[in-house]
Parts: C-alpha cells; structure tokens; sequence
C-alpha cells in the first residue's frame, strides 16, 4: 500500500537526497566563512569545499573544472549562455537557431535577442502521431544553418515528452559549420550519461534541483579549447567566477550539487533501468484502466528516443488541468512547472501538431529515485476511478 499523498512530479523537482543534505550541513555553521575572502582560514575552508566540488560536478560531465560556472539555477545559466554569446559573437553573425519544443528558459532569452535584432529561426519537430515525434529532423536542422548563424540551443531531454536529441550528430554539424552549440540539460544530467566532448558540446545549463539536489544551485558548461567561448556577463559586481557571474557563491548548495551528481553517476546504471521499468508499468496500466489514452510524444522504445522516467499521456473528453485537481493524493503536471499558470495548452504539444482537445487533456508525470511499484500500482487505480468519473459527468452533461 502506498503512502499518501504520492509524488511523480519530478520533472518539476525533486525531493533532496538525505545523504546529499548530510554532505551540505557542515557548510552552514561550520565552514560557513565567504569562498571569496581571502585573508583567514574561514575563508580558505570555503574555498576548498567549493574547489572541490567544482572538480566533482566537472568530472560527471566529461569537463574539466575552470570550465564550470556556478549560478542560481539552470535559467539563467540558459540566459548567460544564450545571451553571453550572442552578444559577444554579434560581429560573426546575427542569426539564431533553436527548436520550437525548447523551454521558456531558452526561448524567452532568445525573443529577447529577437527583439533587441538578432534574427531566430525556430525548428520544427517530427509531427504526431509518428513514434519518433518530438524529434528533430537532422536533415532540416542542417539545411537551417546559414553563413551568418552564430549559435544553436537544442534541448538533450525535453521537460515535457522525454524527447532525447541526437546531439552528438547535431554537434558534428554544428562544428562543421562554425556554428557554437548550446544544449539545455536540464532533465538529462543526472539521468543519462552525459559527456560534454562526446556530445561535442560548447556551453550547456543544468541544475541540481532536477538531479536530487538542493534548489537555488545550477552550473553552465563553458568550453575553454578548440575553440575557446567567451561570454558577455549578465551581472555585474565582485567578479566572481572569472567575472562571468559576480556574486557570493552558494557554498551550501555547491557541496550539494556536488554530491547529488556524484551519487547519479554511482547509481545511474540501476536507477534508470529500475525507472524505465516503473514508468512502462504506469503506462501498460493506465491503458488498461482508460479506454482512449494517447501517449504524447515519442515511443517508449527504443530506449534512446526517450528519457527513462518521462510519461506524458492525454485523456480525450477529459480537461487536464480538471484531472490534475481531481487527484488530490497524486502530485503531477500538465507541463512545464515554469509555465503552470498559462492557461494555453502546451506548447510543446502544440508544436507537436497534437489537436487542441487532446493537448488540453495532458498529464505529464516524471518518475524518480523515490517512487515504488506500490505507488505506480495506486497512481494506476487513481488515474483510472478519475478519468471514468470524468467522462461520465461530461457525458451527463
């Protein structure tokens, strides 16, 4: 029997592991002295817990550490890449390229871009109902590039559909035509095994709230060799992190991203085979449950075309957001957790080509380290009672 209430929103966040809190208490009230005051062992203390996390979360992603800036969190590591480097690269070109199914974290950045005279273009993906839909077409992906464009953004693992981009060929393409590649990694680090070289990547976001870490800590991959990218900083101050971001550092949070990535990477084998296993039960029984049910997005298998934990369903003659609040004892979404208060169905969904009614009756839910068949079993009977009672009252209606 699960306990009550259930969790399986962890594409929204998750649940901070104990043993990464263990690892962050010394760093308040016992290492608690500023990393950047140089002048007393306080001071020092904080700086080689920070040093060697920076060398920790660095070596999880194939990088090496004076490649990693800290932020607040992966939107504005999205915002410090995205506008970093156009800004600093506007003389070589003026041309944006990204895909229509990003997150708001990119795509706002990049309006703001447009706004300010850069021109974006924004790629289409592979249309529903194909088992591959949510991909991109790297043949149209290549025939977007032109001479004067600067910089790509394609997210690694969509928040929404799990859709996982082949980067690794989109990183070829990228290098070949001088093109500086940024990828938002935000739901795939973690996860997935994730190489900043193999996937031949320039900068990448990724936050530690996604990956059982603590919120308000993120990092931004920024490649120091062939070739070297240089950014324009978005806050000015102390200097910090190379100048690239002023601003006193998390000690805290740091150690904390830190260890929640190290313990991903240990466990990472297991975890996504066991998460994998759970999320294809939720789907074979919620089928069983629900006449009707349309998965959104691409197949679950293969394996490669979708991230292990990602379920997104939608229930036709059932309003999402009325079955979201139906199920007081299940915490999932209808999207994007940064999006929740837009009353518009999902971009991504649209963007997919999904009718509106089936778009308005998605559920998004994310399964994590935490979750148990027990819960799986109760998210199944939960879904199944609410959505026939749903439809009963529309067909009454």
């Amino acid at each position: 029997m699960a306990n009550e209430p259930v969790y399986m929103d962890n594409h929204a966040t998750t649940r901070v592991d104990p043993r990464v809190v263990e690892a962050m208490l010394p760093a308040f009230d016992s290492v608690y002295g500023n990393s950047g005051s140089t002048t007393h062992p306080f001071g020092w203390a904080a700086k080689d817990l920070v040093d060697r996390a920076r060398q920790s979360v660095a070596a999880c992603i194939g990088a090496g550490p004076k490649e990693i800036i800290f932020t607040s969190g992966a939107t504005e590591s999205c915002n410090l890449a995205l506008r970093g480097a156009a800004l600093r690269n506007r003389k070589r070109g003026n041309h944006l390229l990204a895909v229509a199914t990003e997150h708001p974290a990119v795509l706002d950045p990049l309006r703001r871009l447009e706004r300010e005279g850069f021109e974006l273009t924004l790629l289409p993906v592979i249309q529903a109902p194909s088992p591959r839909a949510g991909l991109i077409d790297l043949d149209r992906f290549e025939q977007a590039i032109r001479d004067d464009t600067v910089l790509a953004s394609v997210m690694l693992a969509n928040s929404e559909i799990g859709a996982l981009a082949p980067l690794e060929e989109i990183g070829r393409i990228c290098r070949s035509r001088g093109v500086l590649l940024h990828t938002d990694a935000t739901q795939a680090v973690g996860k997935m095994a994730v190489d900043v070289e193999r996937l031949g990547v320039d900068l990448m976001s990724f936050s530690a709230h996604k990956l059982y870490g603590p919120k308000g800590i993120g990092a931004l991959y920024i490649r120091r060799r062939t070739p070297r990218i240089r950014l324009v900083s978005m806050i000015d101050g102390g200097g910090q992190e190379r100048g690239l971001r002023s601003g006193t550092l998390n000690t805290p949070g740091i150690v904390g991203m830190a260890r929640a990535m190290e313990l991903c990477g240990e466990e990472l084998p297991a975890e996504a085979e066991r998460i994998g296993t759970l999320r294809d039960r939720l789907f074979q029984g919620i089928a069983a449950e629900v006449s009707d049910v349309v998965l959104n997005g691409p197949s679950l298998l293969p394996a490669e075309d979708r991230l292990r934990g990602n379920l997104n369903v939608s229930f036709p003659r059932v309003e999402g957001e009325s079955l979201i609040l139906s199920m007081k004892n299940l915490a999932v979404s209808s999207g994007s957790a940064c999006a929740s208060a837009n009353p518009q169905p999902s971009h991504v969904l649209v963007a997919l080509g999904v009718a509106e009614e089936v778009a308005r009756g998605s559920v998004r839910f994310g399964l994590g380290r935490f979750n148990t068949s027990e819960e799986v079993d109760f998210a199944i009977a939960t879904v199944g009672e609410t959505v026939r009672r749903l439809r009963k009252m529309s067909s009454l209606g």
